[in-house]
C-alpha cells in the first residue's frame, strides 16, 4: 500500500478539507485527478469524489472501499491533516492546477527541442507550439475520456446553469434568427453563411459581429476589404449614416451621427484585420494571438474562398476541405464561435429567383459537412430587378442546416444606404402586398 507522504503538501490540504467539509467539493468543480502528482492521491480523490456524488461519506466507507490501496492509519492521518479554512482550501487547489502546468510545461521543453529539428513548414511547427500553450491557459485539465453517469452528472449542471443563465447562446442581435437557433450561436460552432455575390454576405458579417462585440469579443478577418472600407460600414452601421455620404462628404454628411458612431464604437470589443490570402495556419495564429491579447469570443473569416492552402498546387476542393476542416476544429479548441462567410456556385444563379441550397456551396462539399449551422442570403429584388417596389428592402435568411436544432427562414429588413440587416415585422411581402419593417 502507498503510504502518506512525511512532508505536507497542498495534496493533502485540499484532501483534508475535502473529507472533513465535502460541501467544499463545489467550490472547487475546476480539480481533476490529473491535479496530484502521485497514483495514491489521485486514488483517493476520485474514490472521495464518487461517493461525495452518491450521499455522504466518511472515514470508514473510504476505508472500506480503499482497504486494498490505503491503509486506515494514512486516511485518518489526511483527516486530521489541515487546518480547514476555506481561504486555505482556495490558495491550496490553485497550488495544484499551477503545479499540473508547471508539469505540463516542463514536458513541453522536450516538444520544443524535437520540433527545433523537424523538417516541416516553420509556421507549421511554431502553430503546433501555440495550440499546446493554449491549452495551458485555457483548457480545463481533464480526462479524455469521460463515463456516461459522469457525463450526465456534468450535463445537469450544465442545463441548470441554462436555466440560470450563466450558460446561453451568443445573441445576434436579429430576434427571430435567435429564436431560430434557441438562443443564438453556440461555442465551438463553425457556422457558415452563403450567398451569391451582392446579396449582402459581409454586411450580414458586420450586422452581427459589431451587435456581438458590444459584450463579446469579436474579430473580423477581412481579406476582401481593407481597413479604410470596413471603417467606412462600421460607421455608417453603428451611426446610421448612409454610406455614400461617408465616402462624399461634401453631399450632406451628418456630423452629430458620425459622432454617435465614434462614441458606440468605444464600447465595441471588434478588432480587425485586413491581410489577404491568408492560410490556415496563419488564421488559427492570428486568433489564438487575439484571444491571448484582448480575448476571442466570435470570428469573422470574410471569405473563405479568399484563403490560400498550404499547398497551393493540390486541387481548389482539397484546400477548401483543409481550410473548413481547421475552421471547425480551431472553433472547438479555442471555444469560439467562427462565423465563416462563402460564395455558391454560378449554377445558382442559373436556376432563377430561388435562394441557394447546401449542394450550391462552392468548391467543396466538406463545407457543408463540417459546418455546425449553414445559411444562404438571398434577396429577389437583386436576382430580379424587375421586382415591384415591395421587395427593395426585403432579404432572406434562410437556415438550410442546423445540427442541433431546427431550420427555417428568417425574413430581414435591408437597409441597403448603410449596409445592415435587420428584423422585418410581419408577413414577408409578395407581388401585390406591402411588408411592414421594423428596425
Amino acid at each position: 500500500m502507498d503510504t502518506l507522504p512525511s512532508v505536507q503538501t497542498s495534496e493533502s490540504s485540499v484532501l483534508s478539507i475535502l473529507m472533513n467539509k465535502p460541501e467544499a467539493f463545489d467550490d472547487c468543480t475546476e480539480l481533476q485527478p490529473e491535479h496530484f502528482p502521485t497514483d495514491w492521491l489521485r486514488t483517493l480523490f476520485v474514490e472521495m469524489r464518487r461517493q461525495h456524488a452518491k450521499g455522504p461519506f466518511d472515514l470508514v466507507s473510504l476505508a472500506d472501499a480503499l482497504k486494498d490501496h490505503i491503509a486506515l492509519a494514512d486516511l485518518h492521518a489526511i483527516l486530521e491533516y489541515s487546518a480547514h479554512s476555506a481561504r486555505a482550501f482556495a490558495v491550496h487547489v490553485q497550488k495544484l492546477i499551477d503545479a499540473r502546468k508547471s508539469r505540463q510545461l516542463y514536458d513541453m521543453s522536450g516538444l520544443l527541442h524535437e520540433l527545433a529539428f523537424e523538417t516541416s513548414p516553420i509556421q507549421e511547427r511554431i502553430d503546433r507550439v501555440q495550440g499546446e500553450l493554449i491549452k495551458l491557459e485555457d483548457a480545463k485539465d481533464a480526462d479524455e475520456w469521460v463515463d456516461a453517469y459522469q457525463a450526465s452528472i456534468e450535463h445537469l449542471d450544465l442545463i441548470e446553469a441554462r436555466e440560470a443563465g450563466t450558460v446561453k447562446g451568443i445573441p445576434t442581435g436579429l430576434t427571430d434568427l435567435d429564436e431560430l437557433l434557441d438562443g443564438g450561436f453556440q461555442r465551438g460552432n463553425l457556422v457558415v453563411i452563403g450567398a451569391r455575390p451582392a446579396m449582402g454576405k459581409t454586411a450580414m458579417g458586420l450586422t452581427i459581429g459589431l451587435h456581438v462585440a458590444q459584450d463579446y469579443h469579436v474579430g473580423l478577418l477581412s481579406m476582401e476589404m481593407p481597413h479604410a472600407d470596413v471603417r467606412d460600414r462600421q460607421t455608417a452601421i453603428l451611426g446610421n449614416v448612409a454610406i455614400g455620404n461617408i465616402k462624399r462628404p461634401h453631399k450632406g454628411l451628418e456630423f452629430d451621427r458620425i459622432s454617435d458612431a465614434i462614441e458606440k464604437s468605444k464600447t465595441r470589443k471588434f478588432y480587425v484585420s485586413d491581410k489577404s490570402g491568408l492560410n490556415i495556419l496563419q488564421v488559427r495564429a492570428k486568433a489564438r494571438a487575439l484571444k491571448r491579447r484582448k480575448g476571442l469570443d466570435v470570428l469573422v473569416v470574410d471569405y473563405i474562398g479568399l484563403m490560400s492552402g498550404l499547398d497551393p498546387k493540390a486541387p481548389r476542393a482539397y484546400q477548401i476541405e483543409e481550410i473548413s476542416r481547421g475552421l471547425k476544429t480551431l472553433a472547438k479548441d479555442l471555444s469560439i464561435i467562427v462565423i465563416c462567410l462563402a460564395q455558391v456556385n454560378r449554377g445558382a444563379a442559373d436556376r432563377g429567383n430561388q435562394c441557394p441550397a447546401l449542394h450550391d456551396l462552392r468548391d467543396s462539399g466538406a463545407i457543408e459537412q463540417d459546418a455546425d449551422v449553414v445559411g444562404f442570403i438571398h434577396r429577389p429584388i437583386q436576382a430580379d430587378p424587375n421586382l415591384g417596389a415591395q421587395w427593395a428592402d426585403y432579404g432572406l435568411l434562410r437556415i438550410a442546416k442546423n445540427r442541433q436544432g431546427r431550420t427555417g427562414d428568417v425574413h430581414l429588413y435591408y437597409v441597403a444606404n448603410q449596409t445592415r440587416f435587420g428584423a422585418w415585422g410581419g408577413e414577408p411581402p409578395t407581388n401585390s402586398t406591402q411588408g411592414s419593417k421594423s428596425l
